[in-house]
């Protein structure tokens, strides 16, 4: 199964500007994944694509490891989880999803958080999560779906490609492939993984009016942010006072929007 990942071009470096952006959203997500996996205490943990280690925060608090290992490729957001995390149970290291830096067989369940459409070749990705499990381990991950589940990101495209059709080459939901439940089926199947399920989880983001939206978008991190920061200052304000228009705006001046990320399990036999 050949899959192209979405590679934004931007240099992932700016936690503080992530954290802003998108990653305030990815801790509720988190912790309804950890739950859902109902692991027992003590195990060991892998956090493939940590980031800014949101993932692994709640797996400490929640899953009562006995230890976690965050890998991630950006130097700053490993240094980011580092000063996050002061939990002497967690481990982060720099390092290529696609190339672990973990011995075989030596962890109990291993996760990837939003980390499957940053990577070129996810199916690699998913092989290396079974490579390091122990026999009854398990690999299970998710990702947002840019398609059609996150409304903050979607309001956004759908005016900017409104207002410039070239946009649409950015758009995450048309670029990534790994965004729906059929793909991850597949994926953790190829790997040879059993007992492959997948679910949804739909979370609440709300802004507490438009500067608490459009203030993080000019961080620089990710693709929405990549976008603006390529447009001179007149398009940037079109393209703003549009998408104020299209807000559901409550009376206290708060947006409430969802986004909804799909999740995929599977056991080594």
């Amino acid at each position: 199964m050949a899959i192209v990942a979405l590679m934004s071009g931007t240099q992932w470096s700016n936690a503080a500007a992530y954290e802003r952006y998108v990653g305030r959203w990815s801790l509720p997500v988190a912790e309804a994944f950890v739950a859902a996996l109902g692991t027992s205490s003590g195990l060991d943990w892998l956090d493939a694509g940590c980031g800014t280690g949101a993932l692994t925060e709640v797996i400490l608090t929640t899953a009562n490891p006995g230890r976690v290992t965050g890998v991630d490729k950006s130097e700053g957001y490993v240094a980011h989880a580092r000063d996050r995390i002061g939990d002497h149970r967690a481990e982060f290291r720099v390092g290529d999803a696609q190339n672990l830096p973990i011995g075989d067989a030596s962890i109990d369940v291993a996760v990837g958080g939003l980390m499957l459409n940053f990577v070129p070749d996810p199916g690699a990705a998913v092989a290396e999560l079974r490579r390091v499990l122990r026999p009854e381990g398990i690999a299970a991950a998710y990702v947002w779906d840019y398609a059609e589940g996150m409304a903050m990101m979607r309001t956004f495209w759908d005016a900017a490609i409104e207002l410039d059709p070239a946009a649409a080459a950015r758009d995450e939901g048309r670029r990534t492939t790994v965004c729906d439940p059929d793909t991850l089926r597949d994926l953790w199947r190829d790997a040879d993984l059993t007992d492959v399920s997948t679910d949804a989880i739909t979370v609440h983001t709300v802004f507490r009016d438009f500067d608490d939206y459009w203030t993080p978008l000019l961080g620089g991190q990710g693709s929405v942010p990549g976008y603006l920061a390529s447009l001179p200052a007149p398009h940037q304000a079109r393209l703003r006072d549009l998408i104020a228009t299209r807000l559901p705006v409550e009376e206290d001046g708060s947006i409430r929007l969802t986004a909804r990320a799909w999740t995929v399990r599977g056991r080594v036999a």
